[in-house]
């Protein structure tokens, strides 16, 4: 089934509402959607959103390939959608938006150069906003951002980012138990050589999404445009960790957070390779002054460390070209506790999909297994059927498949917690003082990197 569309827009300023949790209320509207993670937001149809949405972007590349991939939702044989796309496509296309106001969310995933502007001018207009990571990828950036979340309490609508690895269901349980004095007791200080929280993500460039090779904009491999590596993945590395040691509380940037130290390197991108990813046949004029014989040094790499209220943090981001045979991205985490250690593998050895693993530090298995059994007689309530078997080191988590909701599907579980925050008029009080510490975190980390 094909798109419906129209190329000019002339709905109506929406009016004020009171959102109410009924069928089709939330009204979206996405603008200039250059990264497919704008399209996965509409991967599965929402009670509560209008099946029309208005897009509102430049002609080109980025606007065809958000395209392709919503229709290629709409006619997937498995639970196809129906979404129906209204387009605007002028060069005017933030100014029409943000006077006809067709809907009352905004969705914006792409240019993150462009992003924080896009997010404040929409705030200033009294729209609510669902924003991909990273909202702010400079010290510049950052100090929009915070006047962004000024604007929004004073507008009385809800700016929010979409953290989906909250949702990932190792993460998930690595945090419910490291709440477990009984078992984790609880974090250690840590230092730089074994910090109290370490986590390292390994991406690449080159890969499928929702069967398909992922096309990325040539704008993606400038820095200026995209963002380094140090400010971009590490967005959710850093959330997970202020969500994970200290849940529901608030984490502020000038008083709880004390930046050591941190570095960044660069992927070599060849013109092939370029080209496989982009369909591009070369290089675009602005990546010219940063080749090196031939070459784009990609700085999508970086290392951080920090300190939160006195632990020692420790956050890694690589990004290769393409993953081995039969790899995939992958994700290391590990909470450090007085009693035990809670760790996330996701290597060959896993399969390639996240596990988790609690390990006794000081105290031993014999001593911890009281605690640990009653762990996962708490855990069977929300995740039935989960087991578990012995190692050497500890006990390996045996989590139901149906628990693995998989990356793409992770956009929905955040659209649908925050249309549910859009009803309760509120974000949880501490939403909002943590998303400027993360972004704080990272774009003070690219300072330090780039001293």
């Amino acid at each position: 089934m094909a798109i419906p569309f129209l190329m000019l827009s002339c709905a109506p300023k929406e009016e004020e509402q009171e959102f109410t949790g009924a069928t089709n209320e939330v009204r979206l509207m996405t603008l200039n959607p250059g990264h497919f993670h704008a399209a996965l937001v509409q991967m599965n149809m929402i009670e509560q959103v209008d099946p029309t949405v208005h897009i509102f972007a430049p002609a080109g590349p980025d606007l065809d390939l958000h395209i392709e991939r919503i229709e290629g939702f709409n006619t997937r044989n498995d639970n196809p959608t129906n979404w129906q796309t209204d387009i605007y496509s002028g060069p005017d296309y933030l100014e029409r938006m943000l006077r006809d106001q067709p809907g009352n969310v905004m969705i914006t995933a792409g240019n993150n150069r462009l992003k924080t502007e896009y997010i404040k001018e929409t705030i200033d207009h009294s729209i609510n906003v669902l924003s991909d990571k990273p909202m702010a990828i400079d010290q510049e950036g950052w100090e929009l951002l915070v006047s962004a979340f000024e604007s929004a309490n004073e507008n009385d609508v809800l700016l929010y980012d979409i953290m989906t690895e909250r949702y990932e269901v190792t993460s998930a349980i690595q945090r419910i138990l490291a709440q477990n004095p009984d078992l984790f007791g609880e974090f250690i200080e840590g230092s730089s050589d074994e910090p109290a929280i370490e986590k390292e993500s390994v991406h690449y460039l080159f890969k499928t999404v929702a069967g398909s090779t992922l096309r990325r904009p040539p704008w993606y491999f400038d820095v200026e445009q995209q963002g380094e590596g140090i400010v971009d993945v590490t967005t959710h590395l850093v959330d997970l960790s202020m969500w994970g040691m200290f849940p529901d509380e608030q984490i502020e940037y000038s008083s709880d957070i004390e930046m050591l130290n941190a570095s960044r390197w660069a992927t070599e991108v060849s013109r092939e390779q370029f080209e496989n990813i982009t369909g591009e046949p070369e290089f675009p004029d602005y990546l010219q002054d940063q080749l090196v014989d031939g070459i784009l040094p990609l700085y999508s790499n970086g290392e951080m460390e920090y300190l939160l209220r006195g632990h020692y943090i420790k956050i890694t981001v690589e990004w290769g070209y393409q993953a081995p045979p039969g790899g995939d991205d992958t994700h290391f985490s590990v909470f450090r506790g007085t009693k035990s250690d809670l760790l996330i593998r996701q290597g060959e050895d896993q399969d390639y999909q996240s596990v988790l693993y609690i390990e006794p530090s000081e105290s031993t298995i014999d001593e911890l297994r009281p605690a640990f059994e009653s762990a996962i007689a708490n855990l069977e309530q929300d995740y039935p059927g989960i087991s578990y078997h012995e190692t050497d080191s500890g006990w390996e988590l045996d989590i139901p498949d149906e628990f693995y909701l998989g990356h793409e599907a992770h956009f929905g579980k955040v659209a649908e917690a925050y249309f549910e925050y859009l009803v309760e008029g509120e974000l949880p009080d501490w939403e909002v003082p943590n998303m400027i510490t993360k972004y704080y975190i990272t774009t003070r980390a690219r300072e330090l990197a780039m001293d």
